[in-house]
């Protein structure tokens, strides 16, 4: 993938962003763990973040497109004010796609997204069921559960979402890519009480 310097610079900020409006929304500004949380979520949902984009960013560009991200410095914003509120609505930013995109790439490209946080959400998985410590297990369950989430939240078929690009390309894929992003937290509940 090829990346321009203030590509580098925007992913950087909204992953920073990210990660403190979850950190908020998560703990009390005044707990002293506040910098480890920031660090979980530096690495859970703000990995999240950054994979899903540059997946959407990956698969443009295999197509001939060029693709950039660009943060929305208002919205980032507005994320992390209502985390003080104990609710989040994020959209930091999107990957900005310029080429000849048909409604099957377009399909393609906003699939990757979503894909790749149900993907990481298994690693998750698989890492909550051979960790022996009692606090990797709970980073590694919150990672898993914000990349559930993340899968679900980008599949909303509404307004500019992966969802509503996805259903118009094919409506099979999509009910399966939901079906997949609903399995995660069932599957690691079971395996956990199995083993």
């Amino acid at each position: 993938m090829k990346f321009s310097q203030i590509e580098k610079q925007h992913l950087l900020k909204s992953w920073v962003g990210v990660s403190i409006a979850f950190t908020i929304l998560n703990t009390n500004v005044f707990n002293p763990s506040l910098v480890i949380f920031f660090i979980i979520s530096l690495l859970t949902v703000g990995l999240g973040f950054l994979v899903h984009e540059l997946a959407h960013k990956f698969v443009a560009q295999k197509y001939g497109c060029n693709a950039e991200y660009r943060s929305d410095d208002k919205m980032l914003l507005f994320g992390i004010l209502t985390a003080f509120f104990g609710f989040l609505f994020i959209a930091p930013g999107a990957v900005i796609i310029n080429g000849i995109i048909t409604k099957k790439r377009s399909g393609i490209i906003s699939l990757a997204g979503p894909v790749s946080n149900i993907i990481l959400g298994a690693v998750f998985l698989v890492l909550t069921l051979i960790v022996q410590n009692n606090f990797l297990f709970q980073v590694m369950s919150y990672g898993l559960r914000i990349n559930y989430f993340l899968a679900i939240f980008n599949l909303i078929p509404i307004l500019n979402f992966d969802g509503r690009k996805i259903i118009k390309y094919n409506k099979i894929i999509y009910g399966l890519t939901v079906f997949f992003a609903l399995l995660l937290l069932p599957i690691q509940q079971v395996l956990l009480k199995i083993i």
